[in-house]
């Protein structure tokens, strides 16, 4: 007599008997996945701190026409007081910078998508972009400055700019406070893509007048004396404080940049930097 069993006869039997002998064939093989799964995972926990560990080299956006901070020499190189002054933070936090030339109009933005990691091109702090961006402490006090011929006597105050064509620098704080005097989209106000190019507006007669930060409109007088500018100071011109902008929230980087500013200061590198470019005066 066949002492099998009979399927049709015992069927809850012959699928019992079915499973132990799938589960004894590839219950090992499950196993070896999951261990080789889990072994992957903790190699990579492992792998990411080592990685970002590593990072040493720093994007820094600047803008590459706003002499005496950052400008283009004859070789191309981006040179001046805020070149100077990343470099020599860089040197007290041990990292390595490479300077990449950013239009200020968009600056924050490559700094939000990741094509820099940090900012310094005589930024100036406000409220405003506090609000997208983190500022390291000060390290320049500023103002905006009046520009125009020197034929031009009329003008003694901010005030008076008001019927006159004004050249400023786009996206600046030069642009929010003739804004704020005749109207964001008065046609009186024209935006160029750099001081520079504002001031050689005025020389030409293109504007009346040109508003844009005070060291920058003095040292291009200085460079460029058959101008024939003469400056105007106002009262009503707050004071500007620039700082180094990192990425919202990274609060990592920005502890270090501002050590590596305070130790700049403190072992009288920053002074040098800034007789350098500006004389004696400290700011």
């Amino acid at each position: 007599m066949n002492s099998a069993v009979n399927p049709a006869e015992n069927p809850t039997y012959f699928c019992e008997s079915t499973m132990k002998k799938m589960l004894r064939r590839y219950l090992p093989l499950c196993a070896l996945g999951m261990s080789l799964l889990a072994v992957g995972a903790c190699s990579k926990k492992e792998e990411a701190p080592a990685a970002a560990a590593k990072q040493s080299l720093y994007v820094v956006g600047v803008e590459s026409a706003y002499a005496p901070f950052s400008a283009e020499n004859e070789k191309k190189e981006v040179v001046g007081f805020d070149i100077d002054l990343m470099k020599a933070i860089a040197a007290k936090i041990g990292i390595e910078v490479k300077f990449v030339p950013t239009p200020f109009e968009g600056i924050f933005n490559f700094l939000a998508q990741g094509d820099r990691d940090l900012l310094i091109s005589a930024i100036t702090i406000t409220d405003e972009r506090k609000q997208t961006v983190d500022f390291s402490t000060p390290y320049f006090e500023a103002s905006q400055l009046i520009a125009v011929p020197q034929a031009n006597t009329s003008v003694k105050q901010f005030n008076d700019l008001k019927t006159m064509k004004i050249g400023v620098q786009s996206a600046t704080t030069g642009d929010e406070v003739v804004q704020n005097l005749v109207g964001k989209n008065n046609p009186s106000i024209k935006r160029f893509d750099s001081t520079t190019l504002a001031l050689k507006e005025l020389e030409s007669g293109g504007v009346d007048a040109v508003v844009a930060d005070d060291p920058v409109v003095r040292n291009y007088i200085t460079n460029n004396p058959s101008a024939s500018f003469r400056v105007v100071t106002d009262a009503g011109f707050p004071k500007e404080y620039y700082g180094i902008a990192v990425r919202k929230g990274n609060t990592a980087l920005l502890a270090k940049i501002n050590q590596g500013l305070a130790d700049v200061k403190a072992d009288g590198s920053f002074d040098k930097i800034n007789e350098k470019y500006f004389g004696s005066s400290s700011k």
